[in-house]
């Protein structure tokens, strides 16, 4: 019996991965849960591993090739049943027409459509014959220089020493997606790694899709220091990690969103989804890039329960342990950059989220406070929390009701452990 072996879902909005490194090659004997080949996507390395014992029939794509979502890597035969070469020659030739389907990379056919360039009429260079954005921009180049649009003038993809990308000539820019871009010899050129064009893809696909809007709020943290300070002694010896800031801001997070379900969704075509479960993306720098695992039903744990959970979520991505059903169904995500974080910033939304807050960093600073009736100027360990929403889901009211009450709950400070 064929087995095919898919590619799974790997977190939330991934929609491709790049085949990394093959552990096996057609004719091996394998057995339940053998590795078989490494995908790297923008969210998380995944390993996939054999589900039958038996023999590798066919391998479908190279190494360094992107696949999509539920495509087909390999087909295993299982133990008992030899390979049989035609089968297999047949397998690939239909592998070959599925992938005929998906010929265009997902950046590719999103420039196309832009630029209302036919993907029909473009030979493909990357693995396989897949049409990449580099092949439609040498359409597009070369449609520009037909005689009928002789008045344009868009230098070779060729030539990146001299000039990657330049604006038109003759001051026609409004057909121009990019701007004038000149390299000059002492400069250094870096080609984006497989990683990093994924990431980029996933951030120009969020800002695309969600209307980002953004309003901040200045928190004191006095009781929170003064209660952290308290604690975590105890807590180091009880839980064996250190009490941190981040899971009392989630809590406060996980609290509010529990009074404003509409910050706790998806947009769904025309429909917003209300989710059930309150599951939190935690964004975690690696030395991968970025990553955004989730704890699930946060609104279920105590602080201590998320503390736990943040930190041992927070070392597996450290140390490249994540699974994919880590990064899938997160609800809402906090985002901590830690001590160099500055003031504020805005984040960007997690697809297929409403919302995401931004921690600043926490700084002593001279406010006013009433004291015994009277106004004085004192020292207060003061923060910037800011909200990133999407304006299709949420109106101004709710996103700026729900800050504020996250707000409330950490300067109340009232957390049980």
């Amino acid at each position: 019996m064929t087995v095919p072996v898919e590619l799974p879902e790997l977190g939330e909005s991934v929609v491709e991965g790049t085949i990394a490194r093959w552990f096996v090659k057609e004719g091996d004997r394998v057995d339940v849960d053998q590795l078989l080949v490494e995908v790297t996507t923008d969210k998380v390395d995944a390993e996939i591993p054999s589900p039958v014992s038996g023999f590798v029939e066919s391998v479908c794509f190279a190494e360094g090739e992107t696949v999509l979502i539920g495509a087909v890597l390999l087909t295993l035969r299982e133990t008992g049943e030899t390979v049989d070469a035609g089968k297999t020659d047949r397998k690939i030739t239909e592998s070959t027409a599925a992938r005929d389907l998906t010929r265009a990379t997902p950046v590719a056919s999103r420039l196309a459509e832009d630029m209302g360039v036919d993907l029909s009429g473009i030979s493909g260079s990357g693995v396989g014959g897949r049409v990449n954005a580099k092949d439609v921009r040498n359409s597009l180049e070369k449609q520009e220089h037909s005689p009928e649009n002789s008045q344009q003038n868009l230098p070779s993809q060729e030539e990146p020493q001299n000039r990657l990308l330049t604006a038109a000539s003759n001051g026609d820019i409004k057909r121009r997606p990019y701007a004038s871009v000149e390299i000059l010899p002492e400069d250094n050129v870096v080609p984006m790694t497989p990683l990093r064009k994924l990431v980029a893809e996933h951030m120009v696909y969020s800002k695309r899709t969600s209307p980002h809007v953004g309003t901040v709020a200045e928190i004191d943290l006095g009781n929170i220091v003064s209660l952290r300070k308290m604690q975590k002694k105890r807590f180091r010896e009880t839980y064996g990690t250190a009490l941190t800031f981040l899971p009392f801001i989630v809590h406060a997070t996980v609290r509010a969103l529990t009074e404003f379900p509409s910050l706790n969704a998806s947009v769904i075509e025309d429909a917003i989804v209300q989710k059930k479960d309150i599951n939190i993306g935690i964004a975690v720098e690696t030395e991968k890039g970025l990553v955004v695992p989730v704890v699930r039903s946060a609104d279920r744990l105590s602080l201590s329960g998320l503390a736990t959970a943040i930190e041992e979520v927070s070392s597996r991505a450290r140390n490249k342990r994540l699974l994919a059903d880590d990064l899938k169904n997160g609800t809402f995500t906090v985002s901590n950059p830690g001590r160099n974080g500055n003031l504020y910033g805005f984040a960007i939304i997690n697809q297929p989220q409403v919302g995401i807050v931004r921690m600043g960093e926490i700084v002593k600073r001279p406010v006013v406070r009433t004291m015994g009736g009277e106004d004085a100027i004192v020292i207060r360990p003061m923060m910037h929390l800011s909200l990133s929403y999407d304006h299709r889901a949420i109106d101004g009211s709710p996103a700026n009701a729900f800050l504020f009450r996250i707000r409330e709950l950490l300067e109340e400070g009232d957390f049980d452990f």
